[in-house]
């Protein structure tokens, strides 16, 4: 029995070193139905698309207001990623026409593994790479996958702390794009 106890606090103590930069105010701020401006980043263009800058140069945040924005920051070597690959390029394929960007942030990656993810699933929305994994902490990120609805405002409408899922008990798609829809109803 002690050694459980040792091992729960152990676990406590771990999870507290690990997030103690974690930035919560995202998560307490949506809880309570407010909407907090999306962290400003600038980050060099990995993927690119009509309208954004080309592979290579910056891209701000700022540039998208106006514009509804799923934010989803990912990795190449996350098997999650593997799974909501797809799931977002789906969304991308359906909202595009509507003004909305998906936007990926690839972080802690190599360039190429990066690329290589993009092609092996047939990825066509933007990414911008972030190699040091700069965008985590302001946007409290713990892990990844983990994806951000950005309203017109620039502020942030929605946060999910995980994987998108079509499927299973873990199916959160769905409320996912409701509050996506909401978000693109609203005007500016």
């Amino acid at each position: 029995m002690c050694g459980v106890v040792i091992a729960a606090i152990g676990a406590v103590l771990i999870v507290g070193l690990v997030n103690h930069n974690v930035n919560n105010s995202i998560d307490g701020s949506i809880a309570k139905g407010e909407r907090v401006p999306a962290p400003a980043f600038t980050l060099p263009v990995l993927t690119s698309t009509p309208g954004l800058p080309a592979s290579g140069q910056n891209l701000t945040l700022t540039q998208l207001h106006g514009h509804p924005v799923v934010l989803n920051i990912w990795a190449s070597w996350c098997v999650p990623c593997t799974d909501e690959a797809p799931i977002l390029q789906s969304i991308w394929d359906r909202y595009r026409q509507q003004g909305v960007y998906v936007l990926g942030v690839d972080v802690k990656d190599l360039t190429g593994d990066a690329l290589g993810f993009h092609h092996q699933y047939g990825l066509t929305f933007p990414t911008v790479r972030d190699g040091e994994g700069n965008i985590e902490g302001p946007y409290g990120t713990t892990g990844v996958p983990e994806s951000f609805i950005i309203d017109r405002q620039g502020r942030i409408a929605a946060a999910l702390r995980g994987p998108l899922s079509a499927s299973g008990s873990t199916g959160n798609v769905n409320s996912f794009v409701s509050v996506l829809d909401g978000v693109i109803a609203e005007r500016s």
